[in-house]
């Protein structure tokens, strides 16, 4: 299960980079060029678009590559990551998969234990 964590943690933290790279280049554009009407708005709440496109991805590269040695923290990460996708980008077409792969991926993490240790995560 650590290497299940491992593995998509890092595909969800590769494909949230994308879309943070799109959010947050959107939210620049829109910045520097202004709004069109009926075609691009501003979002609400652009630090947290410009935050969550940086901090979430790193997180979720964070905790895949932590899963293996602390899987407690690295379920954490991941499902951190997977909450601020959720939140500053919401579900849809291009955050599905980042989403949910990162949230499995915590949910793995955090399943896992070794069976020859009595502390399942430390």
């Amino acid at each position: 299960m650590r290497n299940a964590a491992l593995v998509l943690g890092i595909i969800g933290g590769l494909l949230g980079m994308i879309v943070g790279f799109f959010g947050y280049g959107y939210v620049t554009f829109i910045d520097w060029y202004g709004e069109v009407p009926d075609l691009a708005r501003q979002v609400e709440n652009p630090e947290l678009i410009r935050a969550a496109s940086l901090i979430a991805p790193i997180l979720a590269l964070a905790g895949g590559a932590m899963a293996r040695a602390r899987a407690l923290w690295g379920g954490i990460f991941l499902l951190l990551s997977a909450a601020g996708m959720y939140y500053a980008f919401g579900f849809g077409v291009f955050t599905m998969f980042p989403i949910a792969l990162c949230g499995l991926g915590g949910v793995l993490a955090l399943a896992a234990g070794r069976p020859d240790e009595e502390v399942s995560h430390f």
